[in-house]
């Protein structure tokens, strides 16, 4: 089977899926995100070799992305060059970031021991973050913490809180979302 013949095999499951999941259908929206999902990953994969750790993240951004824009979805073009636009434009996006941030910083491992950062006083920055986190809905505060903070993995903090995955990956998203948005307006 050639690119362009899997291309359009992948095309024709997913637009009538697509269709019914944009009509109300729950399960064809769902089955059409597994399938999108699973293609993204593998699309990312190749573009980002560099960076594999941040791959799923991506993943998680485009199909929330895709789900935030789903009202912008010509039904006339096929869903796949939709859904590779958007993956496309979080993929520079990160590009963007990563450029920006990873200019300003050398890497630790390159740094000898008198050139490593003095840590600050940590019980101060703890507290900080405390009251911080304290500003969030229980919800997003429980999976920051569960993830970012005491180290767990994503299944593991679904499993403690009760929540499906997806749902702490959203939750882990609108806060730190909402966490950069705070401290951009008190600085």
């Amino acid at each position: 089977m050639s690119v362009d013949d899997a291309r359009d095999d992948f095309e024709s499951g997913l637009k009538p899926l697509w269709a019914r999941a944009q009509a109300g259908d729950d399960a064809a929206y769902e089955v059409a995100l597994q399938r999108i999902a699973i293609r993204l990953r593998a699309y990312l994969r190749r573009r980002m070799q560099s960076l594999p750790d941040d791959v799923e993240d991506l993943v998680q951004e485009t199909l929330l992305a895709l789900h935030l824009q789903r009202g912008t979805h010509d039904a006339d073009l096929p869903v796949s060059h939709w859904v590779v636009a958007i993956a496309r434009h979080k993929l520079v996006d990160l590009w963007r970031r990563r450029g920006r941030r990873d200019a300003l910083h050398d890497p630790l491992d390159e740094l000898d021991d008198r050139n490593m950062p003095v840590a600050a006083d940590e019980g101060q920055a703890r507290r900080d973050l405390l009251k911080l986190l304290d500003t969030l809905p229980e919800a997003q505060r429980k999976a920051i913490m569960l993830t970012k903070i005491d180290g767990l993995s994503v299944a593991e903090a679904a499993a403690r809180t009760g929540a499906s995955e997806a749902a702490i990956k959203v939750q882990v998203h609108r806060g730190l979302k909402r966490l950069a948005q705070k401290v951009r307006d008190d600085a």
